[in-house]
């Protein structure tokens, strides 16, 4: 197995191609689909049209068959489908849990498996996204953490997880697209294109929380948060956005001024002795290196807050004195932030227990008093193993003394 190193893990194998030899679009940018229709044969201009028009039948119209394309030549279509495709990760399982939300087993085209979530609220809908298979990380609270790293997801991947949740809640806008009317240089092209309407939608927020760390991942996911936020592409605000960390300090900097999307940052311990072994990653950077990177993270003011995730875990992280030292903490930085506190959700061979309910008020109390908001997280999906920290795609139950093989994997690379 290939151990990633400090910065940005190295994707372990190859990923074939999904529809053989031909080129899946999702994930490339215009430029780059303009590119590949030019090595296909088009000529530059042509090829830029093309790239214009595919790319807004993939992002607004969530089509993935180009005979559906209205406004591109009938003849054209045949050439399109014979060199490329518009993919979708496979559903492995959907699962549905008692409160509504809904987890996916997803399969890339290599057939490694990742999976995806989906929480409902009344004012909002939240897409938990994966960022790799496996984890780079071994934070000790988290069921992902216990597997080994297989890859990095690509953009496409990434991208593949909105579009197919998407296409699963029904919240692609009907009619054609705003702007486009027929082929101006096609007397085939379809005459009913020009009436695009949008409707309103379930899936308001993404959070990149899913199964690894996001910013081991950096180049792959920052191409698919740019598609995913591009006013001709999925139009999603980067305010509706979260990029989720276990604290990757070398790249936080470069995560705000080049993707600019909201931060949370995995805290969930106020020492070095409990933080070094919850996060193990703290070994490496520190909390008070991980604050000062904080401090610093472009954009960050009280309109967009950082978030703290705390995971309160029983007689560990959960005293009086641990909710003081944050509010200190958080204060001794000037930090902008708000902590989301959040119940441990078990999983088998779980090594923690969750804070008692009055534990958790208390501790949340203590925050609220000091001027800081400090919220409970209702778990949502413990049925289905969809609550955070809980997501695991491998269906193997390795024993403790793999697991921590596997750990000490990790630490290695990790220095």
């Amino acid at each position: 197995m290939q151990i990633p190193g400090h910065i940005d893990p190295l994707t372990t194998g190859t990923v074939p191609l999904r529809g053989g030899n031909r080129i899946d679009l999702v994930g490339l940018t215009r430029d780059a689909i303009g590119g590949v229709l030019v090595e296909a044969g088009l000529d530059a201009k042509a090829a830029k049209l093309r790239a214009k028009q595919i790319w807004h039948w993939i992002y607004h119209r969530g089509v993935t068959d180009f005979e559906a394309m209205t406004d591109i030549a009938k003849t054209m279509r045949p050439w399109l489908t014979d060199r490329f495709i518009i993919g979708r990760p496979t559903v492995r399982e959907a699962q549905v849990s008692g409160d509504g939300t809904r987890k996916w087993l997803l399969a890339a085209a290599d057939g490694q498996e990742y999976e995806m979530v989906f929480i409902p609220d009344a004012d909002r809908g939240t897409l938990c996204v994966s960022s790799q298979v496996g984890c780079t990380l071994n934070c000790r609270f988290c069921h992902t953490g216990t597997m080994r790293l297989v890859r990095n997801l690509g953009a496409g991947e990434i991208v593949g997880q909105v579009l197919l949740a998407r296409d699963a809640l029904g919240e692609w806008p009907k009619g054609t697209m705003a702007g486009f009317g027929p082929d101006p240089e096609d007397d085939d092209a379809d005459d009913d294109a020009g009436h695009y309407t949008a409707d309103g939608r379930m899936l308001t927020n993404i959070v990149m929380m899913g199964m690894g760390e996001p910013l081991y991942n950096f180049d792959e996911v920052k191409g698919a948060l740019k598609i995913v936020m591009d006013g001709d592409g999925l139009a999603l605000s980067k305010r509706r956005i979260t990029l989720s960390t276990s604290g990757v300090v070398p790249m936080m900097a470069r995560a705000g001024d080049e993707i600019g999307v909201n931060l949370a940052v995995s805290l969930h311990a106020v020492t070095k002795e409990i933080r070094d072994e919850i996060v193990p990653l703290n070994r490496k950077y520190g909390i008070e290196e991980l604050l000062q990177a904080c401090a610093d993270y472009p954009g960050a003011n009280n309109a967009r807050r950082i978030t703290f995730e705390y995971v309160m875990l029983k007689d560990k992280n959960d005293s009086d004195e641990d909710a003081r030292e944050l509010v200190r903490l958080i204060k001794q930085y000037k930090l902008p932030a708000k902590v989301n506190l959040i119940p441990f959700n078990p999983w088998p061979g779980a090594p923690y227990e969750c804070s008692t309910p009055e534990r958790v008020r208390a501790f949340s109390n203590l925050i609220f008093k000091a001027g800081i908001s400090a919220p409970v997280r209702t778990p949502r999906g413990r049925d289905i193993m969809a609550a955070c920290g809980q997501l695991k795609s491998a269906a193997t139950k390795p024993t403790r003394a793999e697991l921590d093989r596997i750990a000490e994997e990790k630490q290695a690379a990790l220095g």
